[in-house]
């Protein structure tokens, strides 16, 4: 039988160097981590570019939809005779005449405008 004293085994030197080693890279890292956390003017640049990566993929994605929708229409104008086409837009308008009113009542808002600033000078 062997007696120990009531002390533990006594560990390895080189395992107390690695866990050493283990440890600052553990804090190395964790203190890192918090640092970038903290910078507030990083993180609202990353934050900015990343947002900024977002618009413009979907620009692009956006830009290629209505370059397929513009062609569909293209063909669809030079496949309808010219007489459809406007008794197609009369009916539109017949249907729906308020974008047509605004239309007409900006433009004569306007002339009024023109004429009160020439007539001042």
């Amino acid at each position: 039988m062997t007696e120990t004293n009531g002390s533990a085994a006594k560990p390895d030197l080189a395992a107390l160097r690695d866990d050493i080693k283990q440890t600052r890279a553990d804090l190395g890292a964790t203190v890192q981590a918090l640092a970038a956390r903290a910078d507030v003017k990083a993180r609202a640049r990353e934050q900015v570019q990343e947002t900024k990566q977002r618009v413009l993929s979907q620009a692009a994605a956006m830009t290629g939809r209505v370059r397929e929708a513009a062609a569909g229409a293209t063909d669809r104008v030079r496949e309808t005779p010219s007489r459809e086409l406007a008794s197609q837009a009369g009916s539109r308008v017949r249907a729906n005449p308020m974008p047509t009113l605004l239309a007409v009542a900006g433009l004569a808002a306007l002339a009024g405008i023109i004429m009160i600033v020439r007539g001042r000078r």
